[in-house]
């Protein structure tokens, strides 16, 4: 390991904790843009934005898929955490692990992906309703 990459067990625990709150507030904003989207549904008839409607229902639907694997992800890097730590204890608070990079950038594609639905999704209902 090199000093660039001295993470402490601790810091990454905290990580995974900001991760999942952010996650699952991300989970719960698309329940809500999914229950808008079923008021604004029925007040139009018209094709276009009908399929507009559509496209976005299908991206909060993959949206949700993806959080989902992501709080799983998580979880689990989480229980490989919590059982270093059970078999290293006394070292803990000195000793530095590997840093979750991959997760760290998975997170941070997500959290674009997410970024630029809500934009998206904002855009066309700010042009439509």
């Amino acid at each position: 390991m090199t000093d660039k990459a001295k993470v402490y067990l601790s810091d990454l625990h905290f990580e995974h904790n900001q991760w999942l709150s952010e996650l699952k507030f991300w989970d719960e904003e698309i329940n809500s843009f999914t229950k808008r989207l079923e008021e604004v549904v029925e007040r139009y008839n018209d094709n276009e934005i009908r399929a507009k409607i559509e496209h976005f229902q299908n991206r909060f639907l993959l949206n949700h898929q993806a959080i989902n694997k992501q709080i799983k992800e998580v979880n689990k890097h989480e229980k490989i955490l919590a059982r270093y730590a059970e078999h290293h204890m006394s070292t803990l608070e000195n000793t530095p692990v590997h840093d979750h990079a991959s997760l760290r950038e998975l997170m941070q594609v997500q959290r674009a992906m997410y970024a630029e639905l809500k934009s998206e999704y904002y855009s066309f209902l700010t042009k439509n309703i």
